[in-house]
């Protein structure tokens, strides 16, 4: 018979193919299974085959095996159980296959599953691409009757999903609204499946209150083997549903159709099922998901989280590698990190740092955890300290993974993790490796534990010497920024900070360091931290007095003025010098220190305020001639709001409680501390250069108070002698 003539191609895949393949042998069965080649080519096959088996990999191929590192995917769907047939499907009579399409259901769901044979093969897409007959019937039929069979609606848009296997196969699925349809097939299905749930639940609650009754028991029974039946069917439909929505996903124009008909939702519900296999494929469509803001927003609305719990750990590894995954996207939100710790991921967590192929990814949730001052103190409930500890031990002299130093440098900032890390040789550990390699990470790791007081700070008496010695001009900054700042927290009143700083020439390095530019501010900012703490010490005082370092110090405050940190820290070292006669006679008599303590004394950051105050409080009490200035300095701030409040009400002539009528008025006197009240006369010049200034507001209340009084007796005006420098007001009647 005659026919048009047609050409093509057979790709055969040799997956039994390894180095030790008898390749003749193969070659000649090839040519028995595969008719089309004639045995006349069984010199190529075999050149074929030989040439295939002594293949190199490409470079990426072989950079991607030597990490180690798997791209996780759901697992290639296969024929369902029910709807595999034992007649073979032939390219060549789809038009039959068609027409079954228009008979009853049993003939549909025949006629469909001959065409998912040929769908199965990827040679036969391009030709049922071009069959628009066969496709228009298929998606008819899907739109008609998947309601009315499970087993015809998942033949179906398992055709479909061969299709969309294909990104160049993509337009025709969404040609014929498979997309929506299969989101329409998810949503029913989960309906159905709560209907399922409540109708067994009443089966059993039946069968509880009434056990001894043996028709109910039967009934039960009967109802859970059809329960199973049902969920078995309809997984496999679910399956290969969101299988085709995940590719159809790529494009992210058809991911945003999905979001705004709840795809997050849906995907959220199926978590619950227990299909190892199908929790895959949803647990990879919410980790793609979950690369979007938006998406994760959703997820945050609902309980993700929650469900994912369930499944860290379990024992399928590719499940298990996935949700991590997903929990890592999520951790970046402070909500649902919250949110993990609240369902008890951390334990279960801090477990899989001992599982080689899951801990990175555990380890990754882990650090975004510590990040929170709120859980930081959680970790000593669980064994992840010691596990770390033993994991930096471990690494000897290779540099340490980022994220175990990073999760270590958050975890010491918590006092009770401290003590942890430090227990045993814990600290001699740290400060041996970090000495040797020079480590910043592990440096800043050793700095933030010094920072805890008590018995911590104390076992850092021993390394005193071995971190001055490293503070010199030689060594790169960030690896002294560390060393400093470690040692400038080392607040310990037995420790000789004298010797410390003669023995390492120290005092020069700091110097030099104060002047604005010489370094990065980060350093600069810990060299003056670093006086503060050996300016505790009497000696140390004087030594750094007599250096010049107050007015190098005072050039910076000049410098930085702008930044509260810089301008904090310096006021501290002022304050803590004024504390040894030596080198209080040298701030206040050879430098304007205590001038520049007088501006910032109503500077808007109340910590500079309050070291300000309790600079100056003590050199007001040691010097008579700054203590009136410091006073009279109080006095004019608190004195002008007041001044300025009381204008403001007289001007305001419809306040009754200021006076009664135009004679019988309250008279308002203001005395500075020191003037006997008498009759209220005060010298007309003493408030002529006060200024209008921005106050506290408490300050109107403390005047109410003395209005509200005058108020409740009119015929009894009130004499008021304003503020006392120690911010009390105070008044008598007249």
């Amino acid at each position: 018979m005659l026919g048009e003539r047609k050409e093509g191609q057979k790709i055969i895949r040799m997956k039994s193919l390894s180095p030790s393949t008898d390749v003749g042998a193969l070659a000649k069965k090839v040519l028995e299974e595969c008719k089309m080649i004639p045995a006349s080519r069984l010199p190529q096959v075999e050149q074929l085959l030989y040439y295939l088996q002594n293949r190199k990999s490409s470079p990426v191929e072989s950079n991607v095996e030597k990490k180690g590192k798997r791209t996780v995917k759901p697992k290639e769907l296969t024929p369902f159980e029910g709807i595999e047939l034992n007649e073979e499907a032939s390219i060549t009579r789809v038009d039959e296959y068609i027409e079954l399409l228009y008979e009853g259901i049993p003939e549909k769901i025949r006629g469909s599953a001959l065409i998912l044979q040929l769908a199965r093969n990827p040679d036969n897409l391009e030709e049922l691409l071009h069959n628009e007959t066969a496709l228009g019937a298929l998606a008819r039929v899907l739109r008609e009757d998947w309601k009315q069979s499970v087993d015809l609606a998942t033949i179906i848009i398992y055709i479909f999903f061969c299709f969309s296997s294909f990104s160049q196969f993509h337009g025709v699925v969404s040609h014929y609204k498979i997309g929506a349809l299969c989101m329409s097939v998810v949503e029913h299905e989960l309906k159905r499946y709560d209907a399922w749930r409540e109708e067994l639940r009443k089966k059993n609650k039946a069968c509880e209150s009434a056990p001894e009754n043996g028709s109910l028991r039967r009934d039960q029974d009967k109802a859970l083997r059809k329960y199973h039946g049902l969920l078995a069917k309809q997984e496999q439909l679910l399956r290969v549903s969101l299988y085709l929505l995940l590719n159809l996903a790529e494009d992210t124009r058809t991911e945003l159709k999905m979001r705004n008909k709840n795809i997050v939702g849906l995907l959220v519900k199926v978590l619950e099922r227990d299909d190892e296999e199908l929790l895959v494929l949803v647990v990879s469509f919410l980790k793609k998901l979950s690369i979007f803001l938006e998406n994760k927003n959703d997820m945050a609305e609902v309980d993700t989280v929650e469900r994912l719990a369930r499944l860290v750990p379990c024992k399928h590894e590719d499940l298990l590698n996935l949700t991590l995954r997903l929990l890592l996207n999520l951790s970046f939100d402070s909500g649902l990190r919250a949110k993990m710790v609240e369902v008890g991921l951390l334990p279960k967590l801090t477990v899989l740092l001992g599982d080689e192929n899951n801990r990175q990814m555990a380890m990754r949730i882990l650090y975004h955890i510590s990040m929170d001052d709120r859980f930081k103190g959680m970790f000593v409930y669980t064994d992840c300290i010691p596990q770390l500890m033993q994991m930096l031990y471990e690494h000897g002299e290779e540099e340490i993974e980022t994220e175990l130093i990073s999760i270590c440098i958050n975890l010491a900032a918590n006092k009770k993790n401290a003590q942890l890390m430090c227990e045993g040789d814990g600290l001699k550990m740290l400060m041996k490796r970090a000495l040797k390699m020079k480590d910043c990470l592990l440096m800043k790791m050793i700095r933030n534990i010094s920072q805890h007081d008590g018995q911590i700070k104390s076992l850092f008496i021993d390394y005193v010497g071995d971190l001055a010695a490293e503070i010199k001009e030689e060594e790169e900054e960030d690896w002294v920024l560390e060393c400093l700042g470690t040692l400038a927290n080392l607040t310990i009143p037995d420790l000789d900070w004298e010797l410390v700083l003669k023995e390492y020439n120290l005092v020069p390095y700091l110097k030099d360091r104060l002047k604005p530019g010489s370094a990065e501010d980060d350093l600069i900012l810990e060299v003056v931290i670093m006086i503060g703490t050996v300016s505790m010490d009497d000696a140390c005082a004087v030594m750094l007095a007599k250096s010049g370092i107050i007015p190098a110090l005072i050039e910076l405050l000049n410098a930085q003025q702008e930044d509260d940190e810089f301008v904090c820290q310096i006021v501290y070292v002022f304050y803590q010098m004024v504390f040894h006669q030596a080198t209080r006679d040298v701030i206040i008599k050879d430098t304007q220190a205590p001038a520049y303590l007088i501006d910032l004394m109503h500077d808007k950051n109340a910590e500079i305020r309050k070291v300000c105050d309790n600079t100056l409080d003590i050199i007001a009490e040691y010097d008579e001639e700054w203590g009136r200035k410091i006073q009279s300095e109080k006095f004019r701030f608190h004195n002008n709001q007041w001044l300025e409040m009381v204008e403001s009400r007289q001007a305001d002539e419809s306040e009754p409680y200021l006076y009664d009528n135009d004679n019988d008025r309250t008279d308002l006197f203001y005395s500075a501390d020191g003037i006997t009240p008498g009759d209220g006369s005060v010298s007309p010049d003493f408030f002529s250069d006060l200024q209008p200034q921005n106050g506290d507001s408490h300050h109107a209340g403390d005047i109410g108070d003395v209005f509200d009084q005058t108020s409740s007796s009119p015929a009894r005006p009130v004499t008021a002698y304003g503020f006392r420098p120690d911010e009390q007001p105070f008044y008598q009647y007249s």
